[in-house]
C-alpha cells in the first residue's frame, strides 16, 4: 500500500509516543472510503476475490455506523451481476455449482480459441455476496437460490465436508462454515444435509478442546471459530452454553473455552495457535468463539485493547501485529474486535454469521 500513499514506510507507522490510546473510528473511515473508492495496487493479485474484499469494506462500513456512505443500489446491482445462472433446470444436476464469482475476471476466462467462457463460482464468494446483499438491505429471497441451494448440495462431500467449488478443490471447516452461512442467510437448508455436516465438525474436535480445519490436524483459532459458528448456526449449540454446562452437549465446551483462553498472550492479543506470535485477526476468530459460547467475561478486555491499539495506522486501519502496514482484511478484524469490546459508535456484531445484528435481524428466528 506504500505505493498508493506515496509514503516511505518510516512515515507510515506512528512514532510511540504518539500513538492515540483510543479507537480513531475518524482514521478508519477514510481509510475504508480509499478501499471503496479505489482499491490500491498492491491488491491487484487479488482481483479475483474483489467480492470478498468488498465484504470486508462494506461490512466494515456498517460496524462504524456509517453505511450511508455508499451508493447501495450500485453496489446491489454489481453483486447481483456475478451470480452464476444455469441455462436450465437440468443443468442444475452437472456438479457445477452456481453461485457467485468472486470477480468479473473469474467470472468470465478466454478458452484457447479466445471466446470468453463462463467460469466456477465458490462457495466463499457465494456468502459474502449474501452477507452484502443483507446488509444493503436487498430482500434475499429475490435472488435464484434455488440454483444456489440444489447445486451447493453437490459439494458437500460423503464425510459430510465441503468443496469450494465443483471440482478439484480442498475440503475443510472454512467450506463448511460458508455453507451452513449460506442457508442460514437464506433461511433454507436444503442446500446441505446437517447432520453429516455436524459428524464432520466433532471430528476436527482435536484432544486440547480446539479444532483443526481436518480431523486429525493441529487445533487452529479460525478452523475453530468455524466449528462453533457452524454449530450455533445450525442449532447444535445452544445460546450461552457455558451456563448450560450440565445440559448434554455434543462438544467438550470446558475444554474448549481453556484452549481459546491460553490463546490471549502476555501482550493482551491473540494467537491462533499455541507458540505462535498475536495477530489483529485472531481478536474475532479466537475472542468470537468465546462470545458464542458466553465466555467473553474471562477475557482480559484491557490487555487486548491495548494490543490491537499498537496495530492501529495512523492512515486507518488495522494491521496484523504492531509495526506493519495495515491491510484490508486485518482492518475489518480489528473494527469487529473493537466491536465485541462495546467500542461506543460502533454497531454490534452478529459474531456467528459475519454481519452486525443491525443486518441480522429476523435471521435467529429460524433457530
Amino acid at each position: 500500500m506504500s505505493s498508493t500513499m506515496g509514503a516511505e514506510e518510516d512515515d507510515f507507522l506512528w512514532d510511540s509516543d504518539s500513538e492515540p490510546q483510543f479507537f480513531d473510528k475518524d482514521r478508519h473511515l477514510r481509510f475504508l472510503e480509499m478501499m471503496y473508492d479505489l482499491l490500491p495496487s498492491d491488491y491487484q493479485t487479488q482481483e479475483i476475490n474483489r467480492l470478498t474484499l468488498a465484504y470486508f469494506t462494506i461490512i466494515g462500513f456498517d460496524i462504524l455506523g456509517s453505511l450511508d456512505r455508499i451508493d447501495k443500489d450500485a453496489v446491489i446491482k454489481w453483486v447481483l451481476s456475478l451470480q452464476a445462472h444455469p441455462k436450465n433446470k437440468d443443468d442444475l444436476n452437472n456438479g457445477q455449482f452456481y453461485g457467485f464469482h468472486g470477480s468479473r475476471s473469474s467470472q468470465f476466462q478466454s478458452n484457447v480459441e479466445g471466446a470468453l467462457v463462463p467460469n466456477g463460482s465458490h462457495l466463499a464468494c457465494t456468502y459474502c455476496a449474501l452477507a452484502i446483499l443483507k446488509t444493503v438491505g436487498y430482500d434475499l429471497s429475490l435472488i435464484d437460490f434455488t440454483s444456489i441451494l440444489k447445486s451447493m448440495k453437490n459439494l458437500q462431500q460423503l464425510d459430510g465436508s465441503f468443496m469450494p467449488i465443483h471440482c478439484g478443490a480442498e475440503t475443510d471447516l472454512r467450506f463448511v462454515f460458508c455453507a451452513v452461512a449460506i442457508c442460514f442467510l437464506l433461511g433454507n437448508w436444503s442446500g446441505l444435509d446437517r447432520e453429516k455436516a455436524k459428524d464432520y465438525i466433532i471430528k476436527c474436535q482435536s484432544y486440547d478442546g480446539g479444532f483443526g480445519l481436518i480431523p486429525g490436524s493441529e487445533s487452529h483459532g479460525g478452523a475453530t471459530y468455524c466449528a462453533v459458528a457452524s454449530l450455533r448456526l445450525m442449532g447444535y449449540i445452544a445460546d450461552d452454553p457455558l451456563s448450560k454446562v450440565m445440559s448434554p452437549c455434543i462438544i467438550d465446551v470446558p475444554m474448549l473455552v481453556d484452549w481459546c483462553l491460553q490463546r490471549q498472550a502476555e501482550d493482551g492479543g491473540f494467537q491462533g495457535r499455541p507458540n505462535k506470535l498475536t495477530d489483529t485477526c485472531y481478536a474475532f476468530w479466537v475472542g468470537g468463539v468465546l462470545k458464542i459460547l458466553g465466555a467473553e467475561k474471562f477475557i482480559d478486555e484491557g490487555g487486548l485493547r491495548g494490543f490491537l491499539l499498537t496495530c492501529q495506522s495512523q492512515y486507518g486501519g488495522f494491521s496484523k501485529s504492531s509495526g506493519q502496514f495495515p491491510d484490508l482484511y486485518h482492518s475489518f478484524y480489528g473494527f469487529c474486535a473493537f466491536s465485541l469490546l462495546d467500542e461506543p459508535g460502533l454497531n454490534p456484531v452478529s459474531v456467528e454469521v459475519g454481519v452486525t445484528e443491525i443486518a441480522a435481524v429476523g435471521l435467529y428466528l429460524q433457530l
